[in-house]
């Protein structure tokens, strides 16, 4: 076992080391005087553990220290160690192990209380989460229904199928989830035999294809959370990364250690960056799992808040499985250079390394000298007798202290040997015949050590802690004794040794304690992932809750799915830390290869910058700039220069940027563009969306946000068209809704063909996208007007994976949006039309067997489309009153039961069905994926039911004509979202524009009047006289006067 101390030191101050405390649930909140930053080792260190601490340090005092150390260590033992009577004479005498005991000292020892992990800052989240969601039911005022129509779906990433312990912990937690209502799909960077496992058991397994820029056509919002599968794995985190699956819940399963050895180094050898990236990783996963409470510590440079351990895992119990059938007891006896007959004792303890494990060492060396008088040797003074003590702390302090003690205790030369174990404890396990847990201290989850040595069919004998007895039963399969009364640690050891063997009892006991470690924490690992799911993940109200934990199966959490992996073959034993170090070592190698590049171009430009040519050269560019800055200063003190107003600057430079751009040379698609009669826009929000958008020519990406823009393309930023946007708060409310209103503002500019279209990429995504065939056939619909003023759409509801039980159109809106669909949209255009409360303002929409169209996919003529938004401004401005306050302040609405950025976008996603309906529109749904196209709701068979005076365009027209004149007129202060969605148009404010324009033309001329009198009232000099051409020369008959003027 690894000590903390070795390798990777524990900071003291670390925020995950509490004070002692009962367990942490996910149910119960923390105490607040948990919350302290405590050190590691809160008892005082002891003169021992400080002077041990000091060989650490100073390396060249290594021999008197060595001295100084045997002394004072035989002096303590001497005063301390029980069963050491000092006689009157002065001579000291062994007493036999069945004398009476002194443990007067053991109550000075420190055995590590106090080395606890709590994840203080996680479960007040929880708790805080929690609080939220009940305390927003009372302020919303209306109850919110979870009309479940689907299970939750989880997406699980793992590094390859290859079978492994991994691969058994994921496999029995997706059959044990299954049982409760979850749907799960297995992602994998390679193939593998356990994909016919995830096969046989009814789950998906897709392998993922990595593009240059580390992303993947994954559409991660299909899920509702995302679980990763160890360290290698955590490539997609930087996907998950990205908008727009920033939000999406990451629960990261790290078992490796690796990367906490190599923290350290980063920090010492300038590697700061790499430090940073992964800090930025494990600050996205929501939660970071650990299967044990060291790793977490050893993380601890990296915890953000959201680190959880839930102990258990077959990594223990695979490797024993492995290496039982692969290596033979005897082959490993000489392989570690022992004999076959020699009676091996492992010594075994914590992973944590305190300043009383040495004397607990001690103690259990102290129990097993007796042994040594039944177990005669051929050549003495060497035994038969081996005892081996396992440690991970390599220091040279501990290891003198403890040949030490072994010496005083009477040990011959070579029975006591200590090995330094970092990664091959199991060979040393696998050759002893008992095991013993020399630790005493209070951990919070049992040692995985005693699971690997019972795994291997190892007698244990362990303390009789808490957590140690929870799991091994005295005398059925292990043996416990008490800390207080280590004699009795002896007597158990006589009394499994019979002629310097295991007794049968003994040997039988260690093959029920086999059998019990090959399915050990199973339980607890399922309910802890199960428990952790039910706080982490936020489900829309289409999907059911989960069953209760209580309702999985018993018998599948008793054991690990073993049965699963029978006759699947390549079962390795691969080290947890070996997938970290590929990882690690290819990140390492791309910071080298760019460190390297930065200093070759930084000794480059140096080498360049202190150049005496370079210098005389920039010495003589400077010389030149100073002479004809000087000469431009002089020319322009005798010029005379024209004043302008600021806005004749602005002006002017805007009309140069103009013709700036004009000159640019267009690409083929944006040439295409122009002359087509349709073109289809993509909004999107983020990086991650980036593989799910077209190229084409018919298709022009539209950026949410400035940041996520893709680089070179010629995407529309709607940002800098709708200002509304620059606001996270709308733009994650209006969602996709926001590009139409930034095309429609002032579309003239930027949009110029006959038919609009949108499609969201999560259409692509779900390959439901228009084929080649499907856009020929549409284009040829559109140009031959086959259909007059249409809605084309081809994104169906009745095959949304949102409404498998085929709800009409008003039960699909309620079960998406908390059973509140109806009233919020009744509310809007109550208010929207001013209607009286007698009046029931929700438009009917048949149900006729025909379907509607969701996902904001569609086509329609570019003057319908301006007639929809002002429809739609409208609308979402009503809307936007009723929901803003509270939505605003608490991040809950009435149309979503967990907190929700995205609170009416899914209202907002199916109106445009409402419009087209009742304002007589053809409503024409295109396959995708042929071409064919069926019209939906005849209009014959509307006649009667359509709100036609509601929806048209003069009605309309008339509603936002009022809104502007009221917008100019009042000009109102308090918060309204009309205006800021696009123009606002009158006849008011147009006959005003009108009038500055003219007023402007008017003054203009008044300029040029003026201009043109002061140039002819200009005093002109008066010309002295006038100049007569000279005759040829040779002429003597001509002269030459100047006649006065």
């Amino acid at each position: 076992m690894g000590s903390l101390d070795s390798g990777f030191p524990i900071k003291r101050a670390s925020p995950l080391l509490r004070p002692p405390s009962p367990s942490p649930s996910l149910s119960s909140s923390p105490r607040r005087g948990d919350r302290g930053h405590m050190s590691l080792l809160q008892r005082p260190r002891s003169k021992l553990a400080r002077l041990l601490f000091l060989f650490e340090k100073v390396d060249y005092l290594q021999w008197i220290c060595t001295v100084i150390a045997f002394f004072f260590v035989v002096i303590l033992f001497q005063a301390f160690l029980p069963g050491f009577i000092t006689e009157k004479s002065g001579v000291a005498t062994r007493a036999s192990p069945r004398d009476s005991w002194d443990f007067g000292g053991l109550g000075d020892l420190d055995f590590g209380e106090g080395i606890r992990f709590e994840p203080t800052k996680l479960l007040e989240r929880f708790r805080k989460e929690r609080e939220e969601v009940n305390s927003s039911v009372a302020a919303l005022g209306r109850p919110r229904k979870r009309l479940a129509i689907r299970g939750p779906e989880l997406a699980l990433v793992v590094v390859d199928l290859s079978p492994d312990a991994s691969q058994l912990l994921m496999v029995t937690l997706a059959v044990a989830l299954k049982e409760i209502g979850y749907t799960i799909q297995v992602f994998a960077f390679a193939d593998g035999p356990v994909h016919a496992i995830w096969r046989n058991i009814g789950v998906p397994v897709e392998i993922l294809q990595i593009n240059g820029r580390s992303q993947f056509t994954v559409d991660w919002l299909n899920y509702n959370g995302v679980l990763v599968n160890s360290l290698e794995a955590g490539m997609v985190i930087s996907c998950l990364s990205q908008d727009p699956f920033k939000s999406l819940p990451v629960i990261w399963t790290i078992p490796e250690r690796e990367l906490a050895l190599r923290l350290a180094g980063y920090a010492s050898n300038g590697q700061m960056q790499l430090v940073t990236d992964w800090k930025q990783k494990f600050s996205r996963a929501t939660v970071v799992v650990f299967p044990n409470y060291v790793l977490p510590m050893m993380y601890s440079s990296l915890d953000s808040g959201n680190f959880f351990v839930i102990p258990g895992s077959p990594a223990e119990a695979w490797e024993a499985k492995i290496l039982s059938a692969s290596r033979n007891v005897h082959e490993l006896h000489v392989e570690k250079g022992y004999a076959s007959e020699d009676f091996i004792i492992a010594i075994v303890g914590s992973q944590f390394f305190y300043t009383g494990s040495l004397l607990e060492h001690a103690l259990i060396l102290k129990a097993i000298v007796p042994l040594l008088a039944h177990f005669p040797s051929d050549d003495a003074p060497h035994s038969h007798l081996k005892v081996v003590v396992l440690s991970g702390n390599s220091t040279g302090a501990f290891n003198i202290s403890l040949e030490a003690i072994a010496l005083n205790l009477g040990y011959p030369k070579g029975t006591m040997e200590q090995i330094i174990i970092d990664k091959d404890e199991s060979s040393f396990l696998g050759i002893a015949d008992i095991v013993v847990y020399g630790s005493f201290l209070e951990e919070q989850s049992f040692p995985a050590i005693l699971i690997k040595a019972m795994g291997l069919g190892k007698l244990v004998i362990a303390p009789d802690l808490p957590i140690i007895r929870k799991y091994v039963d005295d005398g059925v399969n292990g043996y416990l004794f008490p800390k207080e009364n280590i004699v009795l640690l002896t007597e158990t050891l006589f009394q499994l040794i019979s002629s310097g063997k295991l007794s049968p009892s003994a040997r039988n006991i260690a093959l029920i304690g086999k059998e019990n470690a090959a399915n050990l924490l199973v339980s607890e690992v399922i309910e802890g992932y199960a428990s952790l799911l039910e706080n982490v993940l936020s489900l829309p109200s289409e999907i059911s809750s989960p069953k209760a934990i209580a309702d999985i199966p018993k018998h599948r959490k008793v054991n690990w799915q073993w049965i699963l992996f029978k006759g699947v073959t390549g079962l390795k034993y691969e080290n947890n830390d070996f997938n970290g170090y590929r990882i690690l070592d290819k990140l390492e190698e791309q910071w080298y290869r760019t460190h390297m590049d930065n200093s070759a171009n930084s000794t480059k430009i140096m080498d360049q910058e202190f150049s005496p040519a370079d210098w005389a050269e920039e010495k003589l560019i400077e010389m030149e700039n100073t002479r004809r800055r000087l000469a431009e200063e002089e020319l322009k003190d005798r010029t005379d220069q024209p004043r302008g107003t600021w806005e004749d600057v602005y002006r002017s430079a805007k009309r140069a940027d103009r013709a700036k751009n004009e000159l640019h040379e267009r690409d083929d698609r944006e040439l295409e563009r122009t002359g087509q009669p349709l073109c289809i826009y993509e909004p999107y929000s983020g990086e991650g969306a980036w593989p799910f958008l077209h190229n084409s020519s018919l298709y022009r990406g539209i950026g949410l946000s400035t940041k996520g823009r893709r680089p070179g393309a010629d995407d529309i930023d709607a940002s800098s068209r709708l200002p509304l946007l620059n606001g996270a708060y709308y733009r994650d409310v209006l969602g996709e809704y926001g590009a139409f209103f930034a095309i429609a503002n002032r579309i003239d500019r930027i949009h110029r063909n006959a038919w609009i279209g949108f499609q969201s990429w999560r259409v692509f995504a779900r390959k439901e996208s228009l084929s080649k065939k499907a856009e020929t056939l549409l284009l040829e619909a559109i140009q031959a007007q086959k259909h007059g003023d249409t809605l084309y759409f081809w994104a169906r509801m009745d095959k949304d994976k949102r409404n498998v039980l085929q709800h009409d159109f008003w039960s699909f809106c309620e079960s998406i949006n908390a059973g509140n669909c109806r009233f919020a949209v009744s509310e809007a255009l109550r208010k929207m039309y001013n209607l009286q409360h007698d009046i029931d303002p929700l438009p009917p929409m048949p149900v006729d067997g025909d379907t509607w169209s969701v996902m904001h996919s569609w086509v329609l003529p570019s003057r319908s489309f301006l007639e929809f938004v002002m429809f739609s401004r409208m609308f979402v401005n009503a809307l936007d009153a009723q929901m803003y306050d509270e939505h605003h302040r608490s991040g809950h609405c009435i149309l979503s039961i967990m907190k929700d950025r995205q609170c009416y976008s899914r209202v907002l996603e199916i109106l445009v069905n409402v419009w087209a309906y009742h304002s007589a529109r053809h409503m024409v749904y295109v396959n995708p994926e042929t071409g064919t196209m069926q019209e939906q709701h005849k209009l014959k068979s509307r006649r009667g039911h359509m709100w036609i005076k509601w929806f048209s365009f003069t009605t309309l027209k008339s509603m936002d004509e009022d809104l502007a004149e009221e917008y100019d007129s009042d000009n109102p202060h308090h918060r309204w979202l009309w205006p800021l969605t696009g123009e606002v148009f009158c006849q008011g404010v147009y006959e005003r524009e009108r009038n500055m324009r003219l007023q402007e033309k008017e003054k203009r001329k008044r300029h040029s009047r003026e201009k043109i009198r002061r140039i002819r009232s200009r005093t002109h000099q008066k010309a002295i006289g006038k100049y007569v051409k000279p005759p040829p020369e040779g002429d003597p008959n001509t002269t030459v006067t100047v006649m006065p003027q």
